[in-house]
């Protein structure tokens, strides 16, 4: 299963412009090789985002590399980090 984001502003990638990402689902692989979770639960139980392994996440899951990361806007990384943590924060079926 994948999930498709829709940029404010394009990005290049592999010499072609991007207006979406498509994130398929991170798994255990990925977990192991970013060697940390998107996020994390401060002392409060508040959850907070880790931007470097989201950051490494959408390397991954998207399949750009990190430059084209670091092209996205800094609202639309904000969306993506959510969305990547979200990944890891489902319920329990």
């Amino acid at each position: 299963m994948s999930t498709t984001f829709p940029l404010s502003k394009p990005i290049e990638a592999h010499k072609e412009t991007l207006h979406e990402l498509v994130l398929r689902e991170p798994t255990p692989e990925d977990a192991r090789a970013v060697k940390a979770i998107p996020y994390w639960v401060a002392a409060d139980d508040a959850v907070q985002l880790n931007p470097t392994a989201a950051h490494a996440y959408i390397v991954r899951l998207a399949g750009i590399p990190p430059s084209s990361v670091d092209q996205i806007d800094i609202g639309d990384f904000n969306k993506l980090c959510w969305v990547i943590a979200g990944f890891f924060l489902k319920k329990a079926s």
